[in-house]
């Protein structure tokens, strides 16, 4: 029999998630049936949307996550033991799968590329940035792209892309650390968002013709300030909401609904699963021959131990983290 540790959810989150709100628990998991995979977390992942997706869950459910994961047993022949695969297992050791929901690594994955990247550049990360970047916002050449939470998991991504587009791009991050290392990126403009006394002022120096696109991670207060500073006909990617998630009060109330209207503004907020077959493969081709080609930098902030999965979600919450977010297990 294999024990599985998992991690649940033991009561909900009341503002910011704290050590109380987990609890680990160990099974026992059952033998394999036919067609049926047990899988083994090498990493896992956490991110801000599971803060909101454990509002869907019941009190000891575990904590929902991806991960990747060695084939250890198999009764499947399309994933022989040994295979490294992605899976949507949760905050778990081990699992089994029925095979549907696993998906193997590009067969032009490089020797020399961390498989946990799979978690993050070249992975969900990576095609949430290129989807709203590209899909939502429709970045394109002579473009300024406006991005906060830059130095982020996403934003950084969202921000070389548009690089590599031909848009200028401003970002906002919340160190000076983080600011450096958007520079080193190629970020046109990086500013503190902490330290400036004016986020209207540091915006309209950093572009004042105003912004084609905004790549929003952050949403409240911040966005509150930037929609006014759209150009006509801009258009806004609502990807998270961060600043909002541990908030034990309404949200700050939106711009004046003039202002969308008279700037012709476009806002969507979009999901990544929206992407599927050709346009996901084709995506994370792209992706994958941009880190190769060394185009896409990155940078993995890892912790060592399943047993840290609490901490590491904590920190990335309250912005430890430069770039993705990964527990080694």
């Amino acid at each position: 029999m294999v024990r599985a540790k998992s991690w649940t959810l033991k009561k909900h989150f009341e503002g910011h998630p704290t050590g109380s709100n987990f609890e680990m628990k160990t099974v026992e998991l059952p033998p394999l049936k036919n067609g049926e995979v047990l899988l083994e977390a090498l990493f896992l992942t956490v991110d801000p949307y599971m803060r909101l997706a454990a509002k869907r869950l019941k009190e000891g459910d575990t904590m929902m996550g991806e991960q990747v994961a060695r084939v250890v047993e198999s009764k499947n022949s399309a994933f022989p033991t040994g295979a490294i695969v992605s899976a949507h297992s949760g905050w778990t050791t081990h699992s089994i799968s029925d095979g549907k929901q696993l998906e193997t690594l590009p067969e032009e994955w490089p020797d020399t590329l961390p498989l946990s990247l799979r978690l993050g550049t070249v992975g969900m990360t990576g095609l949430t940035a290129y989807f709203g970047l590209l899909d939502i916002c429709g970045a394109k050449s002579g473009d300024t792209v406006l991005v906060n939470a830059a130095a982020g998991a996403v934003g950084s991504v969202v921000g070389q892309i548009a690089k590599l587009k031909g848009c200028k791009v401003v970002g906002a991050a919340g160190s000076d650390d983080k600011v450096a290392y958007l520079k080193k990126l190629g970020f046109d403009v990086a500013f503190n968002y902490k330290t400036i006394e004016s986020l209207e002022e540091t915006l309209k120096k950093a572009s004042p013709d105003g912004y084609d696109c905004y790549f929003d991670n952050v949403g409240g207060e911040f966005s509150n300030v930037v929609i006014p500073q759209m150009k006509k006909f801009g258009r806004i990617a609502i990807c998270g909401a961060i600043s909002t998630y541990n908030l034990t009060r309404p949200p700050p109330p939106g711009p004046p609904p003039e202002v969308i209207i008279y700037q012709q503004l476009r806002m969507e907020g979009f999901i990544v699963s929206r992407w599927q077959g050709e346009v996901r493969q084709k995506a994370l081709k792209d992706l994958l021959k941009w880190v190769t080609e060394g185009k896409i930098q990155y940078n993995e902030h890892v912790t060592e131990g399943f047993e840290n999965m609490p901490a590491a979600f904590m920190g990335m919450l309250k912005g430890d983290n430069l770039g993705k977010t990964i527990v080694k297990a």
